[in-house]
């Protein structure tokens, strides 16, 4: 993904080279399409020098702030309540073009200090050494969390000198696949990083499933919906922002966790959401060093400048108060392949975020200087704006380097001139830059009032510390400041300030909700008052709740959706069949709603069923009954699906409420009309497979629809009468028999659902239904059904390019999983074929032996046209 100029020579050898490495694609022509002398050199530059190679927007001053020999290749930084930089670095990383020696334990956690108050940090602490290939960190109570793979430590400073002398491990399986021992795996982007504390009193990471928060004894570790891929942030509303390195700008519109509870919704939207469809990108200088710089579409034509984002990394919504109000909330994104931050500006109408680039054909700040390479960016304590810039020829990782790339490494000299690195901050030329308050001394008085402060990174920090230490004498002054505070921001650190200590009480959540007139405060209170609905709060706080329902604010209904799916009880029930009522076409808040009803879709059926105001069809209504009625039909049980007819023939249920019911469960049936017998193929021409739901009998509710008067039901019912089956139904496929395991396939079995856990999880779901945007379902996937040979190619190598699974097509690669041995990919394989009643033969460590043997040369990953001719 990374990088430029060749030599004449070199030029020759890139063809012949092709399939010479990993990330190479067999029989591709890799010629640089930039004549040589067109190139422009990048030897390694002084700070000085490299500052007088940037371009950056009018209004705005680029400054340095630390440089080799004080830090070196840095990939994040963090600052302390006394304004102190923490950096993170990753000194092994790519050390020569084939990574050989990054499992050499020099990676560093380094505090820099500003002693003089000049701007440049000057003074350089090594508070942890001897790591390799660190990752991140988080600062946590009176300790930081640091992210050595595949490990996550816990490091404390006890006496004082700035030194690490204890580390307790929290976990063994952070960012394992980074793990540099593995050679040669340990793919360094492509692992859990970031560690970003949120709003909601959660650590987060990119490219990870997993957040972490310290209860005061003990850390927990939770499940969270996979997300991104290198580097997180948050706006000033704790909605989560990520990317990856072709995509931008993704969002959380809402806590993605919602969105998993229901494992029988498909397609959610809500969650990774894609603010600017948009990818092009505008350098200042010629971008042929890349890594795929050969194929015409990653470069232009006209001045050989890359075309579109290809390393897009840690990005961050600005929330200090430096720059002019209009940037705050706007995202910033480096791009370190073509030497620039992106600035979107961002908009927002009823919850849902959109974005834009502030300039025409332009970036926010860009350089001529080829080794520029801003891989981080961060709000600070003084309101301004800095970028991590690992300052590294070779940036692209050693698994994924193609023959013409090591070229260019080679040709030019970009593997020379290691352990540099730069810290620069951006300000605002017109703007004094502020001094942010000394949290860490700072009284509980003092905390409380910073909560309200225009700094974002002064409101986190103060939220942090209170939530941690938990102060006897700032409890009522949170409790007061949520309740009537002047600034909205103030009011909603506040609500999780209490959250994080513990101290967030029924009469305060309450006291919100009645007198909260801003919409984000207000969902804010939704939110962080869930917990409550364990306690005996819960009648009066659901009773408040509801009278929301109806509210006008498209942003307090759809949190108002997802607050009430937290609790089984009739009063939510009723809430959320009258919000859905008043939301008609709104898909957000449509699955919103479905997602807290995971088991209990029908039951909401038959609550709209016997409303007499659902009577008269108005838009929307139809999708929403058919969007409940497919989490049915994802189950498939015969014994539910007949309940559920049931329901919709009763005496005067609406022709329209019955049809839309039936479209929905009917979302398995073949287009053809062979009644049970599943024929018919798909746009591809292949027969599609079929997912009957099977019952015990022919349903009651069977006669009734086969008589019924109405065109469309009677449409409808003929689908769902083609995967609706029972033993004595003519035409009926048998039921099929499936072969118990062996008892040594049964212990792979059992160890294979471990390794999908800790490695598959996190994108496929743990209940295997896959996740929107990013990995597509396994189960009923025609995929896992298909043959071993195919299966074990797949976990070797991986999967790139466009895939169509169940009829949808996907675009999110697979990596390899080949550091996995024989056995445990073994295991991994059947663990898939036989979860989720899957009745699929198991597969053996021989198969996969075979695999790996017959591929050993293969680097690239498997294309879908590739995968169909395995046998």
């Amino acid at each position: 993904m990374k990088f430029l100029r060749l030599s004449a020579a070199a030029l020759l050898l890139t063809a012949a080279l092709a399939f010479a490495q990993q990330g190479d694609k067999k029989g591709e022509e890799q010629k640089s399409p930039v004549p040589a002398n067109l190139i422009p050199p990048a030897p390694v530059l002084t700070p000085e020098q490299e500052l007088k190679t940037f371009k950056i927007q009018k209004g705005f001053r680029i400054e340095l702030v630390a440089a080799e020999p004080l830090v070196q290749d840095p990939v994040q930084i963090v600052f302390d309540p006394a304004g102190r930089m923490w950096v993170v670095e990753m000194r092994g990383y790519m050390p020569n073009v084939d990574g050989k020696g990054e499992d050499a334990p020099i990676g560093d956690i380094v505090i820099l200090e500003d002693t003089n108050h000049d701007g440049k940090m000057d003074k350089r602490t090594v508070f942890l050494e001897g790591l390799v290939m660190p990752r991140a960190i988080s600062l946590v109570r009176d300790g930081v969390l640091v992210a050595e793979p595949p490990r996550l430590w816990f490091c404390r400073d006890t006496k004082g000198t700035g030194k690490c002398d204890e580390k307790t491990l929290v976990t063994d399986n952070y960012a394992k696949s980074a793990d540099a021992h593995k050679i040669p795996s340990g793919a360094a982007e492509h692992a859990d990083n970031g560690l970003m504390p949120a709003l909601d009193n959660w650590i987060y990471s990119a490219k990870s499933a997993v957040k972490f928060r310290y209860d005061g004894e003990a850390w927990i570790k939770a499940g969270t919906p996979f997300r991104g891929q290198w580097g997180i942030s948050q706006d000033n509303y704790g909605r989560l922002v990520y990317d990856s390195n072709s995509d931008q700008f993704r969002i959380d519109l809402i806590p993605a966790d919602y969105l998993a509870r229901n494992p029988f919704l498909r397609g959610a939207v809500g969650a990774n959401w894609k603010p600017v469809a948009d990818q092009v990108v505008w350098p200042i200088r010629p971008n042929p060093g890349v890594n795929r710089g050969y194929r015409k579409e990653q470069l232009r034509s006209t001045d050989w400048t890359l075309a579109t984002y290809t390393a897009a990394a840690g990005p961050v919504i600005y929330r200090g108060d430096n720059f002019p109000t209009d940037c705050v909330n706007n995202q910033f994104v480096p791009e370190p392949a073509g030497n620039l931050v992106r600035r979107n500006r961002t908009s927002e109408k009823d919850g849902v975020v959109s974005a834009a680039n502030a300039y025409d054909k332009a970036e926010f700040l860009a350089s001529t200087d080829e080794r520029f390479r801003p891989v981080n960016l961060n709000n600070a304590p003084d309101g301004a704006l800095y970028l991590v810039d690992m300052y590294h020829g070779t940036l692209q990782h050693r698994i994924y380097v193609t023959s013409y790339l090591r070229q260019q490494y080679l040709s030019r000299g970009l593997d020379k001139g290691l352990h540099n690195g730069r810290i620069w901050r951006v300000v605002a030329e017109d703007r004094p830059v502020s001094h942010a308050p000394a949290l860490d001394k700072a009284s509980p008085e003092e905390l409380v009032r910073s909560l309200s402060h225009p700094n974002g990174w002064v409101r986190d920090t103060a939220q942090r510390l209170l939530a941690e230490k938990s102060p006897a004498a700032a409890l009522p002054l949170l409790k007061r400041l949520a309740t009537g505070g002047r600034e909205p921001l103030g009011r909603l650190h506040a609500l999780w300030a209490l959250e994080g200590a513990g101290q967030l009480d029924a009469a305060t959540v309450l006291a919100v909700l009645e007198q909260e007139k801003n919409s984000k405060v207000l969902a804010g209170a939704m939110r962080a008052g869930e917990g409550l609905f364990k306690a005996d709060a819960k009648g009066p706080l659901l009773a408040k709740l509801a009278t929301f329902a109806e509210d006008k604010r498209v942003d307090v209904r759809w949190q108002l959706a997802l607050t009430l799916g937290q609790t089984v009880d009739p009063q939510a029930e009723a809430a959320m069949a009258k919000i859905a009522f008043v939301s008609g076409t709104n898909v957000f808040i449509r699955d919103a709603l479905i997602s807290g009803l995971a088991g209990r879709e029908d039951d909401l059926i038959a609550r709209i069923v016997a409303d007499k105001t659902w009577a008269k069809k108005q838009p929307g209504f139809d999708t929403f009954l058919t969007s409940l009625a497919k989490c049915v039909a994802v189950r498939a049980k015969g014994e539910e699906t007949g309940k559920l007819l049931d329901t919709i023939v009763a005496p005067g249920v609406p022709v329209w409420q019955t049809a839309a019911v039936l479209n929905g469960l009917a979302m398995n049936a073949p287009a053809s009309a062979g009644r049970g017998k599943g024929k018919g193929k798909d746009k591809s021409g292949s027969a599609p497979r079929v997912k009957y739901i099977r019952a015990q009998s022919e349903p009651a509710a069977f006669a009734k629809l086969a008589a019924h008067p109405d065109k469309q039901v009677k449409a409808e019912f003929a689908k769902l009468d083609r995967v609706f089956v029972w033993p004595s139904k003519p035409g009926a496929p048998p039921m099929p028999v499936i072969k118990p395991l062996t008892a040594p396939q049964q212990a792979r079995y059992e160890a294979g659902k471990q390794v999908f856990e800790a490695t598959c999880a996190g994108c496929h779901q743990p209940h295997g239904f896959g996740q929107d945007g990013l990995a597509p379902p396994l189960v009923d996937s025609e995929w896992v059904a298909g043959t071993d040979a195919m299966l074990a190619r797949i976990v070797l190598h991986g999967v790139r390019g466009q895939i169509s699974v169940l009829g949808k097509k996907w675009d999110a690669d697979m990596p390899a999983f080949n550091a996995f041995d024989d056995e445990q990919l073994a295991g991994v394989l059947t663990y898939i074929r036989r979860e989720w009643e899957h009745g699929y033969d198991p597969v053996e460590p021989a198969t996969v032996a075979k695999a790996r043997a017959a591929t050993k040369a293969r680097a690239e990953a498997w294309t879908e046209a590739e995968l169909k001719k395995v046998k």
